[in-house]
């Protein structure tokens, strides 16, 4: 009896992970959702007449902490075009999370062939945002 109620927990938890994990996606899927949808209306309330001139690429040799510097600021600001990109870096985010997540349980599993590969995922996303910035 015992070891039945053993494995039934452990199937438990691991029922309980797979629900955070799907609960964590959903729920950010949806909030960067919102945030940048918020950020359309913003943008578009101040700059709903203006004409964009998209035949000329403008692109900016910055590093990503100038990047979030500058989101950051644009958001206190309030203005539209920085809120739409927070609601892209959150949605960027949510997977990232999902990765977290799941090292933090293979620890907590002591799984620790799952814990190199799941450190070495998040370097590559480290390296990759590095990387994509710099010029």
């Amino acid at each position: 009896m015992e070891k039945s109620k053993v494995m039934t927990q452990e199937k438990f938890g691991e029922k309980d992970f797979q629900k955070i994990v799907g609960n964590l996606l959903r729920y950010g899927v949806w909030i960067s959702l919102s945030v940048a949808f918020i950020g359309g209306i913003v943008y578009l309330l101040h700059h709903g007449s203006d004409i964009e001139n998209y035949s000329v690429f403008k692109e900016n040799d910055r590093n990503i902490f100038e990047v979030i510097g500058a989101v950051y600021q644009g958001v206190i600001q309030g203005r539209g075009e920085s809120i739409i990109f927070l609601g892209i870096v959150l949605l960027f985010l949510t997977p990232v999370f999902r990765v977290l997540l799941s090292l933090f349980s293979f620890l907590l599993e002591k799984d620790y062939l799952y814990v190199v590969i799941t450190a070495i995922v998040i370097c590559i996303i480290i390296m990759s945002i590095s990387f994509g910035f710099s010029h």
